[in-house]
């Protein structure tokens, strides 16, 4: 298949957004000396991570607002050890993303994959992330040169896996569906995504997932085998 463009998903496919946001919570943890509220830092990401990927579910299936993901996932930890506290929920909330969109740490080869396939494809951004900080990310980690266009679920009001918002990146590039690609590290949001419109698509299985419902295009547990490949 002789590809003209590809899509990335931006976070934990080329931003390493788990250790970055990891990296980010432990700063402000220590500023606001939560350890006093928590028996460890780990104690306190252990509740955030399990309400906050609730919350994104919901957020997905337009039960909560992005203004309400943002207040109840970092009101929650502190409620969750008896503290009612929205000014200090709503303080670390802002350090924290003030803070996480500098953070500059990328994927492995990341940065020597682009370089590859930038004088080769069109590269797009296709991200469920937030506009103010996506293009941040970018900049801060020195990607986003590569990329001729960032498309992203609040252009549209819609997320991926559904299907609206891969036919709308493809109509905002104006590429064509046979000539696309779609690469991310999410089974659900980027291949069942892609795959329900009939793109082909690359997981990177950075989980080591062995279970598949459909073999996807190609599978890649590192990023320097779409050299390989493409």
């Amino acid at each position: 298949m002789k590809y003209k463009n590809l899509f990335f998903d931006l976070d934990d496919t080329l931003w390493a957004f788990s250790q970055n946001a990891y990296d980010t919570f432990e700063e402000v943890y220590d500023k606001y000396r939560l350890g006093q509220y928590f028996d460890s830092f780990s104690h306190f990401y252990s509740l955030y991570q399990r309400r906050n990927t609730e919350l994104w579910v919901e957020y997905g299936n337009g039960q909560v607002t992005k203004e309400e993901l943002n207040r109840q996932r970092f009101l929650y930890p502190l409620q969750a050890v008896g503290i009612d506290n929205e000014m200090l929920a709503k303080r670390y909330s802002d350090d924290f993303f003030s803070i996480i969109p500098t953070k500059s740490r990328l994927m492995p080869y990341a940065e020597e994959v682009l370089s590859y396939l930038a004088p080769k494809y069109n590269l797009y951004i296709l991200s469920n992330g937030f506009r103010e900080l996506q293009s941040r990310k970018m900049r801060s980690s020195g990607i986003d040169t590569y990329f001729n266009k960032i498309i992203l679920s609040e252009d549209l009001g819609v997320m991926k896996p559904w299907p609206e918002i891969f036919y709308f990146a493809l109509s905002a590039t104006q590429s064509e569906l046979r000539e696309s690609l779609m690469i991310g590290d999410s089974w659900e949001a980027d291949i069942t995504g892609a795959n329900g419109i009939g793109m082909h698509q690359a997981y990177y299985n950075v989980s080591g997932r062995a279970d598949f419902p459909f073999r996807p295009t190609y599978l890649v547990t590192d990023l320097k085998e779409l050299m390989e490949l493409l």
